[in-house]
């Protein structure tokens, strides 16, 4: 079992950060895999795979050094970077990769190979040739969504702050990421890999949200740490259109806010699904609430929304009709 042993000191300045290049990497890590998570994936995959597997049949040379690249365990350490724990433009991120030393490069290949590399990899242009796929990953199949995504991402740092500030680290940490989980006397169980334990006293800690349902760590010598894990569920998914006679009677926008609400939502996850502004939430939560569509509690420092009996009836007869 993988853990990282983490002193207080080090738990209470952890931080969540948004890194638009692990964003990237999630995503061509999405499309190297080919398998939707959930239904809005499968959408986008299906807008945006043939062109990334066209890409790659136009250049075998990319394509194998993407699969080395994406070992079976472990990713090559050149290609993940560990964000500076500022957010920071996505080709200043990229730089990192672009600038890494081809001798450095070969070896973070051999080590997610877990073996020898491939004669065609025997170059001297691997960092330049994988920074320019992820370049064209981000451009072609990230940033026409990334005003939406950086939202969603910007929403689960809320919710998971706010579970913070309830019920402390261990609250915040078990299942941020598949195999995650707090074991008590500073202990974090990163994954069930059997990898020697590190011990990050000292260390920079930074938790990195993306939407794709993509998992990995990284670290470097200036003593930062990163674990990337995707995002709640609810909110990675892409809502699918309210019903038609449904938006005829209460308006599309606030439609898609009732659908929305088959599970308790505080108004920032809804801004980050919707892409409408908060005082428009605001404004559908209120019809919603003064109709009696809709409820609302309070959980810790949140107020959360959620659907009562008849707005379930009222969804739910759209769905059967």
């Amino acid at each position: 079992m993988g853990f990282w042993q983490i002193s207080a000191d080090t738990l209470a300045n952890g931080r969540f950060v948004v890194s638009p290049l692990a964003e990237a990497i999630a995503t061509l890590k999405a499309l190297e895999r080919g398998t939707a998570a959930h239904p809005g994936e499968r959408a986008w995959l299906d807008a945006h795979l043939p062109a990334y597997r066209a890409r790659l049949a136009a250049d075998p040379i990319t394509a194998l050094l993407v699969r080395a690249a994406l070992g079976a365990t472990w990713n090559a350490d050149f290609l993940t970077p560990t964000p500076t724990g500022e957010e920071s433009p996505f080709e200043e991120e990229l730089a990192s990769i672009r600038e890494t030393p081809p001798g450095q490069a070969r070896e973070n290949l051999t080590v997610s190979l877990g073996g020898p590399l491939p004669p065609a990899l025997h170059r001297s242009d691997l960092p330049e040739r994988l920074a320019g796929h992820v370049e064209w990953v981000w451009r072609e199949s990230v940033l026409p969504y990334w005003p939406r995504r950086r939202r969603v991402l910007e929403a689960d740092v809320v919710a998971r702050t706010a579970r913070l500030s309830r019920g402390g680290w261990a609250a915040a940490l078990d299942g941020l990421r598949p195999g995650m989980r707090w074991l008590g006397d500073g202990r974090l169980r990163i994954n069930a890999y059997d990898y020697p334990p590190r011990d990050l006293s000292g260390a920079r800690l930074m938790f990195v949200p993306v939407t794709p349902r993509q998992a990995w760590s990284s670290w470097d010598d200036s003593g930062r740490s990163a674990l990337v894990y995707p995002c709640s569920g609810t909110l990675a998914d892409t809502p699918a259109r309210p019903p038609e006679a449904l938006g005829r009677l209460l308006g599309p926008a606030r439609a898609g806010v009732l659908v929305l609400l088959d599970s308790p939502k505080s108004t920032t996850q809804l801004v980050a699904l919707t892409g409408q502004g908060l005082g428009s939430v605001g404004r559908h939560l209120k019809v919603l609430l003064e109709a009696r569509l809709v409820g609302r509690r309070r959980s810790g420092r949140s107020v959360l929304y959620y659907r009562t009996e008849t707005g379930d009836v009222l969804v739910r007869a759209q769905e059967t009709g």
